[in-house]
C-alpha cells in the first residue's frame, strides 16, 4: 500500500541474502512442509532438531515466563529463518511459533543446516546478519519499552502491519487481515492487556480504528501516524 508508513527500515529477510547457489544447496538438502492457520510449527522447550525457512505466509512468535505470561515477541514473515539459535547450540526451543496465516517452509535438519553454514560464507554470513539482528531487535525492544508510551508504540506496530498485511475496507480504511488478539498486540508492545484495550477503546471513541474478534480496521492513518512522532 503505497500511502502506509514504516516506523523502521525494513530488514533483508534470511533468504534475500543468499544467492541462488546456495537457495539451491539448501533446498536440496531440505524438504517444503505446509502448515494451515492456528498451527504450531515450534513449541517452546521442545528439543526438535530443524530450522524453517519461511517461503510463503506469516508467523507468530511467543515465549511463556516463569509466571505463566505469554509475550508476543515477533512476527515473522516470508523469507525468514526460524529455530535457528536451538539448531546451532542444541538446546530447547526458546519460543513457540505459530501460523497466523497458511504457511509454506523448507525445512532443514540443524546437522545438515550447520554443516552447509560451515561449508558456504555466503550462508555464514547470512546467517550471522541474522542472529545480528535478532540481537538488535531485542535491544530496540527493551530501549522502546522504557522510552516511549504505549500509545506510540502501538500506532506504530498498526501502521506496519497495515502496510505489511493491510487491505482496503472502504472509505480509506484498511483491514489488517491477520488474526491477533488483544494480547498479542500487547505483547507486541511490552504493555498489559488492559492498557491495550483501554488505548482502544479510546481510539474506538476518536473514530481512528474499528475492532472486533481477531479483527482490527484503521480507519484513521494520519492521525496514527501523528502519535509515532513523524508527523502528518
Amino acid at each position: 500500500m503505497d500511502s502506509a508508513p514504516h516506523h523502521r527500515t525494513r530488514r533483508m529477510p534470511f533468504w534475500s541474502l543468499l544467492d541462488e547457489d546456495t537457495r539451491a544447496e539448501l533446498i536440496g538438502i531440505g524438504s517444503m512442509v505446509t502448515f494451515p492457520p492456528k498451527e504450531t510449527l515450534l513449541r517452546q522447550y521442545d528439543l526438535t532438531d530443524h530450522v524453517l525457512v519461511v517461503r510463503r505466509g506469516c508467523v507468530k512468535v511467543a515465549a511463556n515466563s516463569a509466571a505463566g505470561y505469554q509475550a508476543v515477541l515477533a512476527i515473522r514473515n516470508a523469507g525468514d529463518l526460524l529455530g535457528e539459535q536451538a539448531a546451532l547450540d542444541g538446546g530447547p526451543r526458546s519460543a513457540t511459533l505459530t501460523s497466523l496465516t497458511r504457511v509454506e517452509a523448507l525445512m532443514i535438519p540443524s546437522l545438515l543446516f550447520r554443516a552447509a553454514a560451515r561449508a558456504s560464507p555466503t550462508l555464514g554470513l547470512a546467517l550471522q546478519q541474522v542472529l545480528s539482528e535478532r540481537l538488535r531487535e531485542a535491544d530496540g525492544y527493551r530501549a522502546a519499552a522504557g522510552s516511549e508510551a504505549v500509545q506510540a508504540r502501538l500506532a506504530a506496530l498498526l501502521l506496519e502491519l497495515g502496510a505489511e498485511y493491510g487491505r482496503p475496507a472502504g472509505d480509506g480504511s484498511v483491514l489488517i487481515a491477520l488474526p491477533l488478539s488483544q494480547d498479542d498486540f500487547a505483547g507486541l508492545v511490552l504493555s498489559s492487556r488492559r492498557t491495550v484495550s483501554r488505548v482502544f477503546e479510546q481510539w474506538r471513541g476518536h473514530g481512528w480504528v474499528t475492532t472486533g474478534r481477531n479483527r482490527l480496521t484503521i480507519d484513521r492513518w494520519d492521525e496514527l501516524k501523528r502519535l509515532t512522532g513523524t508527523g502528518r
